[in-house]
């Protein structure tokens, strides 16, 4: 049961909340006690690819399927019992679970983790499911307790985590799913309502100067209401961006002089602001940069070129270098594919915890 919890964590999603295990009599045929747990996870995965999953992680743990009808032993058995409140009716899966408000080993531990979640069919809570179970079998709450191995993914040391990269290296999409992950407060900077930016990559010498003070004006406003504003649930913060973001960029764009004067400014906004405790940078190759770039489709980004990426992306290693009193992890996650590969996603957030 362990094990299964242990791969359900590394191939679905993330565990949010384990069952005590039961033990019950076998059900349906003479065989040896059941034990039995409840699980909530939240997963990216659509309903088939999920099945297909939990299916892949049954075989791996020793289950080999027979075509024999009726129940017999089986070292472990991953029923998927609801997905969000959605009703799915196929002909190799039906959500919810048709028989789990008939049987205790199923309610019981279900009622641990979810009382008060209503069936999206019988419209009755698990509470209430569990007060009119037909099943006269009362489960045995045994004393060993499933680990979830969510908790050795610890994220909650900083109060503060700042996300940086080039444009395109996936910072946004990183903060968002740690954030969701570990109950963050995400702060994303408002990069969409610029209106300087598509006309900047028209002309850049003309509109570089006001593109970045409006960053700058920006950036600090959005700094100063997030950070400064005390969440009572969400205590850990992560942004997809960091203050010195408008230096690295205002020194690739701005002339000398221009930047000197961005330089005086940044300088007497940001002395008060709170810094993270923990900086990340995303490492992309430029080639993967560009790739990225052209997925997404954002008009105003698809002629953006490779020696500015790079120009960039130096920016960042020279104020990396100058900023080795702090807390920075450069992760490089130019062979990888965090979004859609799980397993990919747990390794970068291993590398932030080590």
């Amino acid at each position: 049961m362990q094990n299964a919890i242990d791969a359900i964590f590394e191939e679905l999603g993330t565990v949010k909340q384990i069952s005590p295990v039961y033990k019950t009599k076998s059900w349906g045929f003479e065989g040896a006690d059941f034990l039995n747990c409840a699980v909530s996870a939240d997963t990216r995965l659509d309903y088939q690819t999920l099945l297909t999953t939990c299916l892949s992680i049954e075989k791996k743990l020793g289950r080999a399927r027979s075509n024999k009808e009726g129940y017999s032993d089986r070292p472990i058995d991953i029923d998927i019992l609801f997905f969000g409140a959605d009703i799915i009716n196929e002909s190799n899966l039906t959500i919810p679970h048709p028989h789990l408000q008939d049987r205790n080993f199923v309610i019981y531990p279900l009622n641990d983790i979810a009382s008060s979640f209503e069936h999206p069919i019988l419209k009755k809570s698990i509470s209430v499911l569990q007060a009119e179970s037909p099943d006269k079998s009362i489960p045995h709450k045994i004393q060993r307790c499933l680990r979830n191995p969510q908790q050795e993914l610890n994220l909650n040391n900083y109060n503060y985590i700042a996300i940086e990269g080039n444009i395109g290296a996936g910072k946004t999409t990183l903060a968002t799913m740690i954030s969701e992950d570990f109950n963050a407060k995400l702060i994303l900077e408002r990069f969409k309502d610029n209106p300087f930016l598509p006309k900047f990559y028209e002309d850049q010498s003309r509109y570089a100067f006001p593109l970045e003070m409006s960053f700058l004006a920006d950036r600090y406003q959005q700094l100063l209401d997030d950070i400064g504003q005390f969440d009572l649930f969400k205590d850990f913060m992560i942004a997809d961006y960091d203050s010195q973001k408008s230096l690295i960029f205002a020194k690739v764009t701005l002339s000398e002089d221009e930047y000197s004067l961005y330089k005086k400014l940044h300088s007497i906004m940001y002395r008060e602001i709170a810094k993270p405790d923990l900086y990340i940078y995303l490492y992309q190759n430029t080639e993967r940069l560009l790739e990225n770039i052209k997925k997404r489709g954002r008009a105003y980004e698809q002629d953006i070129s490779e020696s500015y990426l790079i120009d960039i992306n130096q920016g960042y290693l020279n104020m990396i270098k100058n900023r080795r009193q702090e807390n920075i992890k450069i992760l490089d996650i130019s062979e990888i594919d965090f979004v859609d590969n799980r397993v990919d996603y747990l390794k970068l957030l291993k590398q932030v915890i080590t």
